[in-house]
């Protein structure tokens, strides 16, 4: 017996009859003590805005990496209540959608949308909502402990979300789901393996970027939309922004710079809840940075 994924599972499933609320404040005092500890999820994410914004005062610096820290925290524990609790108790918590016209329309017209997604706010409530409004295919790797995994498909899939591996069937799965005008969500800022990336610039900085995103537009024509769902006081609001025309571009560069400035426009409506904690620069063209070696 997995003594270990059974007390995970059991956490999960006790947080998850919290309400919403509750989860949120169990989450956010979990992040301040993540703060008061110093974790390496803080020093983390010191690195990496020293990186992104080197003009940023250090004092404003280290507020935003604190409240990134908090806010990382809060989604983990919402996350949990959105899994286990129906989609219309998660619902209510929606209080507005900015643009909700990018993504319907997209889907009336049978072109197939492809939603980049970054890790803003809270990523799983905005995947369960993308399948409310279309078929929708997301990729899923399922997570190290076994005993999660049962727990989080249900989660993912309660509103007809379906989820596909992360190799090359999940991918001719993602294309035959564009082609048939449907909905594809992929999270556009996780560090490919280098055979699946090309550099390009983010925040300034030459970054291997996912080349999935580029060959899917190429091989469908597909209307790209990037969303997230931002925290609220309460509940959250669901932002659609366009994607720039040159995402679209048949050069590659073009296309991922293009796709790299739509996840710093994103990141730019609250840098606060962008999970500044990911190790997003450990490659560069000449090799490894060891920009998160520990002195």
């Amino acid at each position: 017996m997995d003594i270990k994924g059974q007390l995970a599972a059991g956490a999960l499933k006790l947080i998850g009859q919290l309400p919403l609320k509750w989860s949120r404040r169990l989450g956010g005092f979990t992040g301040h003590c993540a703060v008061a500890t110093r974790a390496n999820s803080l020093r983390v994410s010191r690195i990496n805005l020293a990186h992104c914004y080197p003009e940023m005062q250090e004092k404003a610096r280290e507020q935003l990496a604190r409240q990134s820290v908090v806010n990382t925290a809060m989604t983990g524990f919402e996350v949990a209540s959105l899994w286990r609790q129906s989609w219309s108790l998660a619902e209510d918590s929606i209080e507005r959608i900015r643009n909700q016209q990018l993504l319907t329309e997209g889907v009336s017209e049978g072109r197939g949308v492809l939603v980049l997604a970054p890790h803003i706010g809270n990523w799983e409530i905005f995947g369960q909502y993308l399948a409310t409004i279309g078929p929708t295919t997301s990729l899923y790797a399922p997570p190290k402990i076994e005993a999660l995994d049962s727990l989080i498909r249900a989660g993912r899939e309660k509103t007809g979300a379906k989820l596909v591996p992360t190799n090359v069937r999940g991918v001719r799965a993602l294309l035959k789901a564009l082609k048939a005008g449907g909905i594809v969500g992929v999270l556009p800022d996780q560090e490919p393996d280098p055979s699946g990336g090309e550099f390009a610039p983010f925040f300034g900085h030459p970054t291997l970027t996912m080349t999935l995103a580029y060959n899917l537009i190429q091989r469908t024509g597909c209307k790209v939309v990037f969303g997230f769902a931002k925290r609220l006081e309460q509940g959250f609001e669901l932002v659609l922004l366009p994607a720039e025309e040159a995402i679209y571009s048949e050069e590659a560069k073009v296309s991922l710079a293009a796709l790299n400035r739509g996840v710093e426009a994103c990141i730019a409506e609250a840098p606060e809840q962008y999970q500044w904690e990911y190790k997003r620069f450990r490659r560069a063209p000449e090799g490894r940075t060891g920009l998160y070696k520990k002195n």
